[in-house]
């Protein structure tokens, strides 16, 4: 059981992000049966991702000021270096079939093709604009000390579990609507599967210790992107998909790393 879990995760390593760890068929098999596999492979995707918000803190230790607007970009670049941009294919696909008039077959029509359209190119402007916003609230965090640097650290891991945990909720409830990847990730998954999902995922509420509220928000944005992804593609596309997945990740991702520094100004 040990076994298959470290290649489940291991899988989704490689199957989530560029980190080289090697992909093979066993790795796959095993991550496709495993949605709990997603989130924890987020904890070493986001604390990869960290690491220039935790470069700023340091920085900012020894009294050099980095500027935010620099150091947003280059978590921004980062990010995608680390995760790919598969994800955001999904963006700009959902995008263009958003805006589409016709039925959900006319929509997975517009997902196959390979051209930008203009909801495409609006929906991936969109995310990495949240994505930069994001960023740049998150250095400024990382910027003031003592505990902060810590809980920006924190609030980036938090929010790429959170988007792995809410991807793995689409793939535990939703029904593929086509042959696909969508098809080969939730023919295998239903909803007790959910368990291990929120087991794995729960954690990252304490990553923002002693506080509770911006882990919680975290996890509490991206739920409610699972949840309106699977409404949205079950009502217009008649089922879940690749892009749709995909997608999930990148929104989930956004509004996770929103509301955690929501919470903190709050709290």
């Amino acid at each position: 059981m040990a076994v298959r879990a470290l290649a489940a995760v291991r899988g989704a390593v490689g199957f989530l992000s560029r980190i080289p760890v090697g992909n093979t068929e066993a790795g796959w098999e095993a991550f496709r049966r495993t949605p709990a596999a997603m989130p924890a492979a987020g904890y070493l995707v986001g604390a990869l991702v960290a690491l220039p918000v935790a470069a700023v803190a340091v920085a900012a230790g020894r009294g050099v000021a980095v500027p935010p607007e620099t150091a947003a970009v280059a978590v921004v670049a980062w990010l995608y270096a680390v995760t790919g941009i598969t994800h955001l294919d999904g963006v700009a696909d959902l995008g263009d079939a958003a805006v589409v008039h016709g039925d959900a077959d006319r929509r997975r029509e517009v997902l196959a093709d390979s051209a930008l359209g203009v909801g495409g190119a609006l929906a991936l402007g969109l995310v990495v604009l949240g994505h930069a916003a994001a960023a740049l609230l998150v250095v400024d965090l990382a910027r003031l000390a003592p505990v902060l640097p810590v809980a920006a650290v924190g609030l980036v891991v938090a929010a790429e579990v959170a988007a792995k945990a809410a991807t793995a909720t689409v793939v535990c409830l939703g029904d593929a609507a086509h042959e696909g990847l969508g098809s080969a990730l939730t023919a295998e998954s239903g909803p007790r599967s959910l368990l291990g999902v929120a087991a794995v995922a729960a954690p990252v509420a304490l990553l923002g210790w002693p506080a509770l509220a911006p882990g919680l928000a975290v996890l509490g944005a991206a739920g409610a992107v699972a949840g309106a992804a699977l409404w949205w593609s079950t009502a217009r596309l008649g089922g879940v998909s690749g892009d749709v997945l995909g997608a999930t990740n990148e929104l989930a991702r956004v509004a996770g790393l929103h509301a955690g520094v929501v919470a903190w100004t709050l709290s």
